[in-house]
């Protein structure tokens, strides 16, 4: 594992604070200075600051209703992140796959490698699941557009399933195997619709259920 990913996953510092805390010399590999390059094996001891840091090698995976305006980040740069609404147990997790500063929703957290490639590699095709509303009524000819052909974009077709939620055509269930940076919002911009709320639902086999805002549990 590379020092600053290890560095990262062992304290609360983010990758680029754990190369600054390399290149001011405070962190040392089986007593002698570190390079940012260093790759840490099985054996190896980092300390930081003359202190010793572990990786939990546990297997942990918890889920999170993500609130709107918070980033999938260990730096927000000035915004909130998710891993302020973490207790310190929950701090080295990555998460599993993306969700925008202005979406909300289930997300997954793990140590696991393997589950989180089995999770977000195409070709598992896990279900995802997502509660939309648009500015504007969705056309039944764009319904149709999108549930039957799908719709090009600039890196391929977006093929997606919806769901009507509501009489007045704004609220929609949105369903993919995809996951493409940004795919619904751009799906729908596409068409001149902006999407006003996005809440993901359920994520392969997960489903966030009464789970409430900011708040977590372990798989």
């Amino acid at each position: 594992m590379r020092l600053n990913k290890y560095l990262a996953s062992a304290t609360e510092l983010s990758r680029r604070g754990a190369d600054a805390a390399v290149d001011a010399g405070r962190v040392q590999i089986n007593g002698q200075p570190a390079n940012s390059g260093s790759q840490i094996g099985d054996e190896d001891l980092v300390t930081l600051d003359g202190q010793p840091v572990f990786v939990d090698r546990r297997l942990t995976t918890i889920m999170l209703n993500k609130p709107y305006g918070y980033v999938v980040s260990r730096d927000g740069q000035g915004s909130k992140t998710i891993y302020d609404l973490l207790s310190p147990e929950y701090q080295q997790l990555n998460p599993v796959g993306r969700l925008d500063k202005n979406s909300s929703g289930l997300m997954l957290l793990t140590n696991d490698g393997t589950l989180a490639n089995e999770l977000t590699h195409p070709r598992y095709a896990k279900l995802k699941i997502y509660e939309i509303r648009l500015n504007a009524p969705l056309a039944p000819l764009h319904q149709q557009m999108i549930n039957d052909r799908g719709l090009s974009l600039e890196d391929g077709l977006s093929k997606l399933q919806l769901e009507k939620l509501d009489a007045s055509g704004h609220a929609w269930r949105v369903t993919m195997s995809e996951g493409r940076n940004r795919q619904i919002r751009r799906t729908f911009s596409a068409l001149d619709y902006t999407v006003t709320r996005l809440h993901r639902t359920h994520f392969g086999p997960y489903a966030l259920g009464e789970l409430s805002t900011g708040s977590t549990t372990q798989l």
